[in-house]
């Protein structure tokens, strides 16, 4: 059986794994090499043999199109497969009318891929059943790492961070693409999380369900609770327009549940912040309950008898050691430093 090449160009790393861990399922004498740039893609095709490019639309410097035409020129024999997570109508049929031997949508269709892979490189047919690949699928995505870049390859986000309320972030899928703002970023969205977390008790929810989106120059911002000590952050490009919010919404709820039950079963679902920033409702409405006999006599007028029996009652209950360079209250009224009684 013949020996093929097949290059995956893929700045997703989760993404690369996931397709070349179904390649490895075909009976086919296959050299798989991953690369996570265009530049070093085209550098690597000048000088091995390529049989079949699968290559990412969206890649730094270039785009897979552009990769495509320029790999072509060093292996024109090549078969190219194309993959785009964009969601704009004009990049996908940018995509299909770019001459590629076949490309996909993100999430790609595993089965499909494979028998493209297989027609395209004449191979024989051993594809597996789609029962064992659907049963795989679901393992590649049971720790948070996975679970995270799984919803950024459903979103085709430019990364997914979850963080605890005390800042820090427990998993990442991609970075920021300004790093530098990382640290202040996250301080900010803290606050809002607490806020979101506080308003969520005063109308009695049970789940909180509250979302922030933020619509940037540069990138977006998806900003959401799970459970209660944790909340998810997805940064994107077109992942808060108009039509595609909703969406967002429901591909982060599926999510949700799994990544909750993750947090729970690996210890991880206990707040970072020793004590709340917000106290919580009961404590404060028993403040609130404990101060109300102090407004009441407020409204009262006291006479100046009344108000030495409360300062004497008081210096009673709560003696201090003396000190010598401090003065009583009747030593302060003798020296006129006390305020004037009201007649």
């Amino acid at each position: 059986m013949s020996h093929h090449r097949i290059l995956i160009v893929e700045d997703q790393r989760e993404v690369s794994r996931l397709l070349r861990s179904a390649l490895e399922t075909l009976e086919s004498d296959l050299e798989v090499v991953e690369i996570p740039s265009g530049e070093e893609a085209i550098l690597y095709s000048s000088r091995n043999q390529v049989d079949l490019l699968v290559a990412d639309y969206r890649l730094p410097g270039m785009t897979g199109i552009e990769l495509m035409h320029k790999v072509q020129k060093n292996q024109p024999k090549a078969k190219i497969v194309l993959v785009t997570g964009q969601t704009d109508p004009k990049v996908r049929k940018e995509v299909a009318g770019a001459g590629a031997d076949a490309f996909f949508i993100k999430p790609v269709p595993m089965a499909e891929f494979l028998e493209a892979v297989e027609r395209h490189l004449n191979l024989v047919e051993t594809i597996l059943p789609p029962e064992p690949i659907e049963v795989d699928e679901p393992e590649i995505r049971t720790g948070l790492p996975d679970l995270l870049a799984g919803l950024r390859q459903d979103l085709a986000a430019i990364a997914v961070f979850l963080m605890n309320d005390g800042g820090r972030i427990l998993a990442r899928a991609g970075d920021l693409p300004d790093s530098d703002n990382e640290v202040a970023l996250i301080s900010s969205l803290l606050s809002i999380h607490s806020a979101g977390q506080k308003v969520s008790r005063l109308i009695g929810q049970k789940i909180n369900s509250n979302w922030f989106v933020f619509k940037g120059g540069n990138y977006n911002l998806f900003f959401a609770p799970v459970g209660l000590t944790h909340a998810i952050l997805i940064i994107g490009e077109e992942i808060t327009g108009q039509d595609q919010v909703l969406k967002t919404v429901d591909i982060f709820s599926a999510a949700r549940k799994s990544i909750e039950q993750v947090i729970g079963e690996t210890g991880l679902g206990a707040s970072a912040i020793e004590e709340p920033l917000i106290p919580p409702l009961d404590a404060v409405e028993q403040s609130s309950i404990e101060l109300e006999p102090l407004f009441e006599d407020a409204k009262t007028k006291l006479k100046p008898a009344e108000v030495d029996d409360f300062w004497n009652k008081a210096a009673d209950e709560h003696k201090a050691p003396s000190k010598p360079d401090m003065l009583s209250y009747e030593q302060a009224k003798q020296l006129g430093l006390a305020p004037e009684d009201e007649s």
